[in-house]
């Protein structure tokens, strides 16, 4: 019984650290103005936290870097990069991106 109460305490905590730390924000912020610099800085937060979940998944085979021509996810990758850069789209390089991991992984 000491070990569900526990759980349960734990899993009251960590909602409430994060219901705190998504909701302040919004309570501080609410109804001001941001500095343009700001808005700026944040427009890019969306783009670092993509790469920095993407990094891992293109850079690295079974935890050790390969940046070789073996590394078919990174070409998908470079590919669906260019198509995005190229269209501003978000579907077809992530369908351009599929599709080359699918065929290379099919020979």
């Amino acid at each position: 019984m000491d070990g569900q109460i526990g759980i349960f305490c734990t899993i009251c905590a960590m909602a409430a650290v994060t219901y705190v730390t998504r909701g302040a924000p919004l309570l501080v912020l609410s109804g001001r103005t941001l500095p343009p610099s700001v808005i700026r800085f944040l427009s890019h937060v969306p783009a670092a936290v993509l790469a920095a979940l993407a990094a891992p998944a293109l850079f690295l085979q079974e935890n050790h870097l390969q940046l070789g021509l073996e590394n078919l996810t990174l070409w998908a990758g470079l590919a669906a990069l260019a198509l995005a850069i190229k269209t501003r789209g978000f579907f077809g390089p992530v369908a351009l991106g599929m599709a080359i991991v699918a065929v290379g992984r099919l020979f």
